[in-house]
Formats: C-alpha cells, sequence, structure tokens
C-alpha cells in the first residue's frame, strides 16, 4: 500500500529537552499503526508535529507527498489530519451536537449541512441519544467517543487517537475497539498513540515504538513484544530473558 503520511527525520526540542530525535516512519493508506512508549516518550510531541500544533526543528512530515510540517493547525486539518487529545477537550457548555458541529464546519458551509454532519457522525459514533446534553454531563468513555465524533466530522483522511482507549473500563475498551474498526472500515487511516501495549496491540498491523524521544523499534505486534528493548524500556532489566 502507498504511504499516506510520511514522517522523515522528525526532531524537536523544547527549553533544550530532546522531545523527538531523528524519528523516520511511514503510514499506508487505510492502515491501523500504532505509536506506543512509555510515559515522556515522546508520543504526543510527535502528535503535534503531525497535526500542526507545533513546527519540527528538523525534518519533514508529508501527507499524501505534500509537505505539511509548519502548516498550522488549520492547514492540516484542511489537508485532512484530525486528532483527538489525551486529555479531553470538550466544550462543556455546549451539547454534544454543538461539539460535532465544531468539527463539522471544517468542511460544511452552513449550520443545516453541520448539523445533519454531525447527526450522522453522532450515530456512528453511538451518541445520538446523548446529542441534546450538555457535554459536561458525559461519562469518561462518552467524552472520548465526543472526541472521535468532533474529529470525524472535519471529514479526515489521517485521524490521529491519542491515548483514546486509556482509562476505560474493560467493557468500554472493547466498545472503543470496535469503534476503531469501524472507523477504519470507512477507509480512514489511523494512527493510534497508548502507552499500555494490551490495548493497541490487538488492533494493529504494526508498532512504531518510542522511549526517550528516539525509535526504539518497529515491527508486528508478535515482533513488538518479543523484543529485548522494548521489555527493558516497559518492565526494566530484570524481566530480560537470559
Amino acid at each position: 500500500m502507498a504511504a499516506l503520511l510520511d514522517i522523515r527525520n522528525v526532531s524537536k526540542s523544547f527549553g533544550g529537552v530532546a522531545a523527538n530525535v531523528d524519528i523516520s516512519f511511514d503510514v499506508a493508506q487505510g492502515e491501523i499503526l500504532g505509536l506506543l512508549g512509555p510515559n515522556g516518550a515522546g508520543k504526543t510531541s510527535l502528535f503535534n508535529s503531525i497535526s500542526g500544533e507545533v513546527t519540527p526543528d528538523a525534518g519533514e512530515i508529508l501527507l499524501e507527498g505534500r509537505r505539511i510540517s509548519g502548516l498550522g493547525p488549520v492547514a492540516c486539518a484542511m489537508a485532512g489530519i484530525a486528532r483527538t487529545f489525551q486529555v479531553v477537550r470538550s466544550f462543556d457548555s455546549m451539547s454534544v451536537r454543538e461539539n460535532v458541529m465544531v468539527g463539522a464546519f471544517t468542511r460544511q458551509g452552513s449550520t443545516r449541512a453541520a448539523m445533519l454532519k454531525a447527526d450522522e457522525t453522532m450515530e456512528f459514533c453511538g451518541l445520538s441519544r446523548r446529542a441534546d446534553a450538555p457535554a459536561h454531563l458525559l461519562s469518561p468513555a462518552e467524552k472520548r467517543r465526543l472526541e472521535v465524533a468532533r474529529a470525524l466530522a472535519t471529514g479526515p483522511k489521517l485521524l490521529l487517537l491519542d491515548e483514546m482507549l486509556t482509562g476505560l473500563t474493560p467493557t468500554e475498551a472493547q466498545e472503543g475497539v470496535a469503534l476503531v474498526r469501524a472507523v477504519q472500515a470507512r477507509g480512514i487511516t489511523i494512527l493510534m498513540v497508548e502507552h499500555v501495549m494490551e490495548v493497541v496491540l490487538p488492533l494493529v498491523s504494526r508498532a512504531i515504538v518510542l522511549n526517550l524521544g528516539r525509535v526504539l523499534t518497529s515491527g508486528t505486534p508478535a515482533e513488538i513484544v518479543r523484543h529485548p528493548e522494548v521489555i527493558r524500556a516497559y518492565l526494566g532489566d530484570r524481566y530480560v530473558a537470559g
């Protein structure tokens, strides 16, 4: 499959602290790719570069062969990148429908069109019955779904999911997995950040593991869980066989 997203030698530092160092990988069209690593590995920092919130210090990011690094979040959204956030960013005084309409206005030119898009997206994400509820009344799992719905309403080609499944009950996590698979079935490419491997590995075809801002390794889920450096980064030296 052709690469939809291409990360080439991306580095980013904040106040002298290297968040990402010479990171390179690609994401194929229609793929679910996992971006893994312990807390502080640089996963969200890389997401911020991909979505245009920050500009890399070096390297470049391409979407469908077009350079998007440094364009800013609005241009990246218009190019087809949408994201959720590790810390939910709903507009709490607005209804669920109004929150999703915010995303829909990215491509819809009228309130009616945005409302129709929001209603369709809420149905897809299992939020229709909560459409008129203020966002602050949603459960944590529903707030995660609202993040996904607002992102999907922008009509993305690439969806960045930042720890969407973290902190959910086992049942809620399985429902979240089903939603991710349904998004992929719509032809949307997904890059998922998680630090809990057990949550994301059953979903992905490949995973990139970051540690201390660098790519530690990449491979299939089976390869990742057996890699000594991955075990060391997550669990410590005493867990490495031999």
